[in-house]
This record gives C-alpha cells, sequence and structure tokens, in this order.
C-alpha cells in the first residue's frame, strides 16, 4: 500500500510538472508567432503604413509621425486657414502643383492638396525641397520676421524657403518645389493610415 501511494504520488507529481514544462514551451512558440502579425520597427522603417487618429489634434495643431525614417507632418487647419490659401497664390512658384519633379499623388493636385472631402487635414512629408532640412512650423499671422502676408506655413531655418499652410514654395527662396504629399488613405473618418492608399497599395 505504501508503495501504491509514493508510485501515485510521484506520477501526479510528473504529470503535473510535465504539464507545466508543456505550457511554458508552447507560450514561448506561440509569442514570436502572435509578435510577427504586427509590423516589427524594421518594417515600419522599411515603409509599413502608420496609422494616426486625426481627431486628437486641436484645430491649428501639427503632429510629426515617422514614416519611412522621415518626419510626417499631419495639421489640422482651420476654415480660417483654409479660407486664406488662395489669396497666397500670387506669391508662389507652383500654387497647383504642376511642376513634372512635383513628388504628389494624382489626389493632392489640388489647391488645398487633400484627398475630397478631408480638406481640414494635410498630410506632409516634412522635408524641405531644397538640401533636406525640416521647416519650422510657423502658423501665426504676419509676424515681423515673415511680414504682413504670412498667413502661416512652415520656415526652413537653414536656407530660408518658405512653404505656405498647403506646403506650396514661395517665390525668391531656394526651394524649387512644393513639399512632398506622401500617399494615403482613411480607414474610418478619424483614421489616416500614411503609406497606404485607398486601393490598398502600399508606396
Amino acid at each position: 500500500m505504501e508503495n501504491s501511494s509514493v508510485d501515485k504520488g510521484r506520477r501526479r507529481f510528473l504529470i503535473a510538472a510535465t504539464s507545466a514544462v508543456g505550457s511554458v514551451g508552447i507560450v514561448g512558440m506561440a509569442a514570436p508567432f502572435l509578435t510577427s502579425w504586427s509590423p516589427s520597427e524594421r518594417a515600419k522603417a522599411a515603409g509599413a503604413p502608420v496609422e494616426f487618429n486625426v481627431s486628437r489634434l486641436q484645430e491649428g495643431q501639427q503632429t510629426v509621425i515617422v514614416w519611412r525614417k522621415k518626419p510626417v507632418w499631419v495639421v489640422n487647419r482651420s476654415q480660417k486657414m483654409l479660407d486664406d490659401l488662395a489669396s497666397n497664390d500670387e506669391l508662389l512658384k507652383d500654387p497647383t502643383s504642376e511642376n513634372a519633379k512635383q513628388m504628389q499623388p494624382d489626389y493632392a493636385l489640388n489647391a488645398k492638396r487633400t484627398r475630397e472631402g478631408k480638406d481640414r487635414y494635410l498630410v506632409l512629408v516634412g522635408i524641405c525641397t531644397h538640401l533636406g532640412c525640416s521647416p519650422d512650423y510657423r502658423p501665426d499671422l504676419a509676424p515681423a520676421d515673415l511680414g504682413a502676408n504670412w498667413k502661416g506655413g512652415w520656415l526652413c531655418a537653414c536656407h530660408g524657403s518658405k512653404f505656405d499652410l498647403a506646403g506650396r514654395v514661395y517665390q525668391n527662396v531656394p526651394a524649387d518645389r512644393n513639399l512632398e504629399v506622401p500617399p494615403y488613405s482613411y480607414k474610418d473618418d478619424n483614421t489616416v493610415v500614411i503609406g497606404l492608399d485607398e486601393k490598398g497599395e502600399a508606396a
């Protein structure tokens, strides 16, 4: 009886230990598998799409998102900012983005340089088209250093290139092209997907 009791106790211990080791092994195998479902940092850097909820942005606010190791700006433009765009046209090199070297999807070939029905949210690659610096966001109106005609935009501190709130370049500055509009789409009303168009095709 004593030996039988010891054997049963040992059997229960061995079964419990084996189950515990097996569970750890399964979890260890599953973790890398599950992790592989979401893009790694390396994949994101290589160009995996990046999502952002635009409802987080207050009116007039800009955020910076990293996509393909580049800064991408998303700006929530107020109605006044949008209304003021047309008054910049005479001061710009390429108000309608006709430059053949211009980097932008077809849906951004308009004065607001956005998708139809989504005028408020501007999406731009935040790299100056002159020598690759990242311009500063200057949403202030008519500041002393930019003059009475300034209605908001970006100023590149490296060489003085200026861009309006549609990313269009001003005349008489070193940059020769408007800021790049990356491929993007909307997953829903509030979620912009940078690097993926509406057909599901990556850049």
